[in-house]
């Protein structure tokens, strides 16, 4: 008998796929495609084709196939086979001209083949992934739902999930494969709390309101989502511009807000009825015409209650909820209930955060809460986090307190995370309080994970509120 060597073993073995990374998850299945005349069969690491006449067609040779799919992934309505396998090498058998030396490892590789009469057809394939790759799938409940307002026919999307359990999200382009966003960046601000040495400096200032939000612009730029907290409400009506107790704020903060570039403002506060129904209709309706979503408050024009809006970044569906504890005192008009949304029918509000639930793919509610100038939550604030917590709810952002107070992430008896900002203090103020010329900005970033959109990254930049000689108030880091 000829001597056996070792090396010659041990490298074929290795090209036969013994020494694969060990966390692969090796699938056996059998399948159709959509039209019922190609049966799919993944055994072995090795996918066959079977024809209803008994034709066969085997995976290529040197591809170690980890998944296989089979669907209409470039939307040409006719089912293509996609194949999640390893092969030596990161390129094809011509690799490219500036590569210098192609790798002998283990690496993955996406193949996309066309059905045919008579063949099983070639019709793209990577290089290389670039990623572990511990899964994939094609659409889910979100992609479908997203299409489902309109007429367009939903697109297929490849998802790949990798070992930390991140989500990729891939569409068909003319060439192959482009990936798609699948995370939200917010940021948050606090409390927009305009006092008259405030208002006063931008209406004499020949750069008017652009002081309020120049040293943000950028953080804000770089954000998907970008909010802040309208503590107080607008007016076009110079005669009516007022300080505390009740606030009527010039409507040029308001452009100022919509030039930095937010997309969002809340507006159920305890200053939402300073200016009575005029107020509320004027600052609504002045932000829904510069296309900024106002949540918290509705117009006289909107009957119907809106408890949530929706907006959508990156194919991700965030629901939004504004709540304030009171208006200081000054009652709701009963003609128009629906104003300002308040923190305090529990069933309502139960039911509110379930619709959200049902029409978003991740619930946000801000709520205006809490105790003035106290650095810690109250029993109020305790209540309600443990409510909105119970129903899903997956991240709070408090303010009205005018002070920072701690955030969290908790958990509900299911294992639900919430992430909580009781408070992030002011934006902006001629509040003298020491603890009111510190807040923070509240930023997070929510992913499609494994387990759904979560809350991947998240913390609180301190802001600080800081007056220069010439009466001029500015925001800094």
């Amino acid at each position: 008998m000829a001597p056996v060597c070792i090396g010659a073993i041990l490298y074929m073995l290795w090209r036969g796929g013994i020494f694969l990374p060990r966390w692969i998850a090796w699938e056996n299945e059998q399948f159709y495609d959509v039209s019922g005349q190609y049966e799919i069969v993944l055994a072995h690491k090795k996918v066959k084709v079977h024809w209803n006449d008994g034709k066969v067609w085997t995976s290529p040779k040197g591809l170690v196939v980890q998944q296989a799919l089979s669907c209409d992934i470039d939307n040409d309505r006719q089912d293509e086979l996609i194949l999640l396998g390893w092969r030596t090498g990161r390129y094809g058998k011509s690799k490219p001209f500036w590569v210098e030396k192609n790798e002998q490892n283990w690496s993955q590789h996406i193949a996309v083949y066309e059905y045919d009469q008579d063949a099983i057809k070639p019709k793209w394939v990577s290089s290389y992934i670039g990623m572990d790759v511990t899964c994939m799938a094609v659409v889910d409940e979100a992609a479908v739902r997203e299409m489902a307002d309109t007429a367009k026919r939903p697109q297929n999307k490849l998802f790949l999930t990798d070992r930390e359990g991140m989500v990729s999200r891939w569409f068909w382009d003319s060439w192959g494969f482009t990936k798609e966003e699948t995370t939200v960046s917010f940021v948050v601000f606090g409390d927009n709390l305009i006092h008259e040495p405030i208002y006063q400096y931008g209406l004499y200032s020949d750069d008017g309101f652009s002081f309020l939000f120049e040293n943000m612009k950028d953080v804000i730029e770089q954000s998907d989502i970008a909010v802040i907290n309208q503590e107080t409400p607008l007016t076009d009506d110079p005669a009516r511009y007022s300080d505390y107790p009740r606030f009527a704020t010039p409507a040029q903060v308001g452009e100022a807000i919509s030039d930095s570039g937010f997309d969002v403002v809340t507006c159920a506060t305890n200053h939402a009825l300073d200016q009575g129904i005029t107020g509320v209709d004027f600052t609504k309706k002045f932000f829904d015409t510069h296309d900024i979503k106002c949540i918290g408050i509705q117009s006289t024009d909107e009957e119907m209650y809106q408890p949530y809006d929706i907006i959508v970044r990156n194919g991700i569906r965030i629901a939004m909820l504004n709540y304030t504890y009171g208006t200081n005192g000054i009652s709701i008009p009963i003609k128009n209930p629906n104003v300002v949304h308040l923190l305090e029918d529990e069933e309502r509000i139960r039911k509110d955060i379930e619709e959200a639930e049902a029409d978003s793919d991740f619930v946000v509610v801000f709520a205006h809460w809490g105790t003035e100038y106290e650095t810690e939550p109250d029993d109020f604030q305790i209540k309600w986090t443990q409510i909105f917590a119970e129903c899903g709810v997956d991240v709070v952002v408090g303010t009205h307190p005018h002070a920072l107070q701690p955030y969290e992430m908790i958990r509900n008896d299911e294992g639900h995370e919430m992430l909580v900002y009781y408070s992030i203090g002011n934006y902006i103020s001629a509040q003298s309080e020491k603890s009111c010329v510190k807040g923070g900005m509240a930023a997070f970033t929510v992913s499609l994970t494994s387990d759904g959109y979560r809350i991947t990254e998240y913390g609180l930049e301190p802001l600080t509120i800081t007056w220069q000689e010439d009466r001029k108030c500015v925001v800094n880091f």
